[in-house]
C-alpha cells in the first residue's frame, strides 16, 4: 500500500511530453497491478486469453509503455525480490484483502450487482509468479530493460536514480521518497480519468512530480524525519500509530526532531516492531550496483508471437504499438548519435 502521505506533500502537473528525453525508473510491480486492477469488463473480469489466462497486465504493459516510448521517454522496469522479513504482515493482510474481496465479487455478479462487483475485483485482483515473468518476457522482446533488484523495488529505483542513471522513479507509492529518490513521477503508467469517490464524477488523470528536496524544504524537515512521518502513520513494515495522520505526525516530529526522540513519548509503546529497525530499511535497503540497462530494437515477430499467437491480441493493433517503439528506438538512436558528434 505504501506511505500515506499525500495530504502534506505538494507536487506539480505535467503533461507526458514533459518527460520526454528523460528516463524513468519505474516500479515494475506497482504498475502491473494498476492495470490488473483498470484494465478489466464492465463486471470486474480481467482480460483473458482463449486458454482462460489473464493478459489485462500484458495489455496495460505493452499500450503503455510503447506510448511512452514514441513520446521520447525511456523507461526501465525494476521488479521487487525477496521482501524484507518485517512486510510479512502487511503481505499477509494483503492476501487477506484479496480473499475477502474475491468472496464479495462472486456474491455481488450472482446478485446482479455489477458496478459493485467490478469495485470488488480491483481490490482483489493477484500478480503471480507467472505474470510477472510473461511481464519479463513481453519487455525484452520489446527491447526495453528491466532490472530484477535483490530486494523492494522501489528502493532499487530510488538507488538508479541517486546514482545518476535514471532522472526520476516511477510509482502510485510515495516510498521512492523516503528511501532516497531525488525526483517522484506518478501517474506516468495510469491514462484517461478517476472516478472520485462517491461520486459519478470522473477527474482527468495528469502525470504529478514531487522532488524530494523540495518537499523536504516545504515540510522543514530533512529525509530522517520524512522517514519517522512515515513511521508514525505506517508503512510496509509498521502498521504505524492508531489516531496520527500525517498532519500529526508532521507536527510530532518537528517537535522531537527523529524517531530516536519519539520512542521516549508514550505513543512510542503502541509501535508493534522496533521502529529503528524500520527506519533502517529506509536508509540502508538492500539494493545492487551491480546492474545493467541495456536498450534494444523491438523484435516485431517475437513481439507479435508473444502477444498474437499466445495470448490471442489483435494484430492489427500489435503492430500499431510496434511501430511506435521502433519510432522511440529510432529517435533515441539519433539522440545518441547526436550527442557524440
Amino acid at each position: 500500500m505504501g506511505v500515506q502521505i499525500k495530504e502534506i506533500v505538494s507536487f506539480k502537473e505535467f503533461n507526458l511530453e514533459y518527460f520526454k528525453n528523460k528516463t524513468i525508473a519505474i516500479d515494475a510491480m506497482n504498475s502491473l497491478y494498476q492495470f490488473l486492477s483498470i484494465i478489466r469488463r464492465p463486471d470486474g473480469t480481467p482480460l483473458k486469453d482463449s486458454k482462460g489466462r489473464i493478459t489485462s497486465h500484458l495489455s496495460g504493459l505493452f499500450y503503455r509503455t510503447s506510448n511512452l516510448v514514441e513520446l521520447g521517454i525511456e523507461p526501465i522496469f525494476i521488479f521487487d525480490g525477496e521482501p524484507p522479513k518485517l512486510k510479512n504482515d502487511e503481505l499477509e493482510t494483503r492476501r487477506k484483502i484479496r480473499s475477502e474481496a474475491e468472496k464479495a465479487r462472486k456474491k455481488a455478479i450472482e446478485e446482479g450487482r455489477e458496478k459493485e462487483a467490478r469495485k470488488y475485483a480491483q481490490r482483489a485482483a493477484r500478480l503471480s509468479d507467472e505474470m510477472v515473468g510473461q511481464a519479463k518476457e513481453l519487455l525484452t522482446v520489446m527491447g526495453i530493460p528491466w532490472i530484477q533488484a535483490p530486494g523492494e523495488g522501489e528502493a532499487q529505483a530510488s538507488r538508479i536514480v541517486q546514482n545518476g542513471d535514471a532522472w526520476g522513479t516511477g510509482s502510485q507509492d510515495f516510498d521512492s521518497l523516503l528511501y532516497g529518490s531525488p525526483v517522484l513521477a506518478r501517474n506516468l503508467t495510469i491514462t484517461g480519468k478517476r472516478k472520485l469517490p462517491g461520486k459519478d464524477q470522473y477527474k482527468k488523470i495528469y502525470p504529478e512530480v514531487l522532488k524530494l528536496e523540495e518537499t523536504l524544504k516545504e515540510l522543514e524537515i530533512n529525509r530522517r524525519q520524512l522517514i519517522a512521518i512515515g513511521i508514525l502513520v505506517g508503512t510496509d513494515y509498521n502498521d504505524g500509530i492508531k489516531g496520527i495522520g500525517p498532519k500529526r505526525a508532521l507536527k510530532l516530529v518537528k517537535e522531537n526532531g527523529n524517531i530516536e526522540n519519539i520512542l521516549g513519548m508514550d505513543i512510542a509503546k503502541k509501535f508493534e516492531v522496533d521502529p529503528m529497525e524500520v527506519e533502517r530499511l529506509f536508509l540502508e535497503p538492500k539494493v545492487s550496483e551491480d546492474y545493467k540497462i541495456e536498450w534494444k530494437d523491438p523484435d516485431p515477430e517475437e513481439v507479435k508471437t508473444f502477444l498474437c499467437d499466445r495470448h490471442d491480441f489483435s494484430e492489427s493493433r500489435i503492430t500499431s504499438g510496434i511501430r511506435k517503439l521502433e519510432r522511440g528506438a529510432k529517435e533515441r538512436a539519433q539522440e545518441s548519435l547526436e550527442k557524440w558528434t
